[in-house]
């Protein structure tokens, strides 16, 4: 089964280098704009649709009175054609869609919303040494490549990206994984209760703290903004207020992807099944309350970085209905009503006290194997109501706590 990976490195152009990519970045931009205009007008005057390959044509004759169009690579304007043709199909995908989705009339790109460009095809290799990436009409450009593409891999593009001050190529490829076995004995299951004050509890009982980073960051945050707020629209103080503003969430996000790699990693090494709650975080954002906590845990990264991880690695990974997880008892399965501020899970019913999250991780574990039609055995079911309150629900797996 082939899948497509993104491998992302940052590399060091020098000075006449990083001029060139950021005139190329302002030629593609310019020309993403123009492409989006004569097709609005177009439709706006006569009612017609513009297709890429009415505008991939008229490539030849612009280049002719563009001295800036003809500098740039020709795929590297081709894939800026794709770039609005995709644009709209997305946009009348979504106009004519049943899901209930905002239409989002594809919009012009101010110098700071696009940072990108790339190579769909050809253009692009690495030196002998694998020190150096050479991208044509650019130079060799020096690469940092802190881990190596897979040699069986097919390098499909290569897209040079501008983030602030950095410069990164990402090459998508395609790799050979096995298909997953189906009748693979599962021997080490885990469930997962994705929360704020932890930001994770299995259903071990291991928890993963929450590292707010960017609560963290919030007083050093709110001081640069307040200068932002200061600067004189348009000077230049204003250009470097706005850097040092992006550079510190910038700061923010590293940090919390990275922690997400290493937890998604451990869990992938750990166990050979993963159950998640199938949480609609875009929803769940509506929240005004609990919208910026929730957006600082990332929980759709976790489990995107789980997922991919798992299928490399011939894993499982099991995503189940939210409803009653934290309510239902994991013991008897009734339904003991608490509210948020009620952190510890006590049944009425058969006597079970112990952790409101790891009550849910057990029961999101049990839907999962469920959903496979697998036993849980002993492990989960079997203990009496006063075992309970002495923590004894363990399993044999490791802990995957991250420090």
């Amino acid at each position: 089964m082939k899948v497509r990976r993104t491998y992302k490195y940052r590399i060091y152009p020098n000075r006449e280098q990083k001029s060139i990519l950021e005139r190329w970045l302002e030629t593609c931009r310019v020309l993403y704009n123009d492409c989006l205009t004569e097709r609005r007008n177009a439709w706006d005057v006569s009612r017609k649709s513009i297709s890429y390959y009415d505008q991939a044509n008229q490539l030849k004759e612009i280049k002719t009175f563009d001295e800036d169009l003809k500098e740039v690579h020709s795929q590297v304007i081709q894939d800026v054609l794709k770039r609005i043709d995709k644009a709209f199909k997305n946009f009348f995908r979504r106009v004519s869609g049943k899901r209930k989705e905002k239409a989002g009339y594809p919009r012009y790109k101010q110098k700071q919303r696009y940072s990108s460009f790339t190579y769909p095809q050809t253009g692009f290799k690495f030196s002998e040494d694998s020190k150096k990436i050479i991208l044509s009409k650019i130079g060799s450009v020096n690469i940092k490549k802190h881990r190596d593409i897979p040699e069986d891999a097919e390098i499909k593009t290569c897209t040079v990206e501008k983030d602030l001050d950095r410069w990164y190529a990402c090459f998508t490829v395609e790799i050979e994984v096995e298909e997953p076995d189906k009748d693979k004995e599962i021997t080490n299951p885990i469930g997962v209760d994705l929360g704020i004050n932890h930001l994770l509890t299995l259903s071990n009982g291991d928890t993963e703290d929450n590292p707010r980073y960017l609560s963290k960051s919030e007083k050093k945050l709110k001081r640069k903004q307040r200068k932002l707020a200061k600067a004189k629209k348009g000077s230049n103080n204003r250009v470097k207020r706005r850097f040092e503003v992006a550079k510190t969430h910038r700061k923010v996000r590293d940090q919390r992807t990275d922690l997400l790699h290493k937890i998604s990693r451990s869990f992938v090494n750990t166990f050979d099944l993963i159950v998640f709650e199938d949480l609609k975080v875009k929803n769940m954002l509506k929240n005004h309350h609990l919208a910026k906590s929730i957006s600082d845990v990332s929980w759709s990264k976790l489990t995107n970085f789980v997922s991919y991880k798992a299928e490399e690695a011939g894993r499982k990974v099991e995503f189940v209905d939210p409803k009653n997880t934290s309510q239902g008892c994991s013991n008897c399965g009734k339904i003991v009503k608490k509210p948020l501020s009620q952190r510890v899970h006590r049944c009425p019913f058969c006597g079970l006290k112990m952790d409101r999250d790891e009550n849910a991780a057990i029961n999101i574990l049990k839907r999962g194997l469920a959903n496979l039609n697998l036993n849980v055995g002993q492990e989960l079911s079997e203990f009496k109501p006063a075992e309970f309150s002495k923590r004894t629900m363990n399993q044999e797996a490791p802990s995957v706590r991250v420090e």
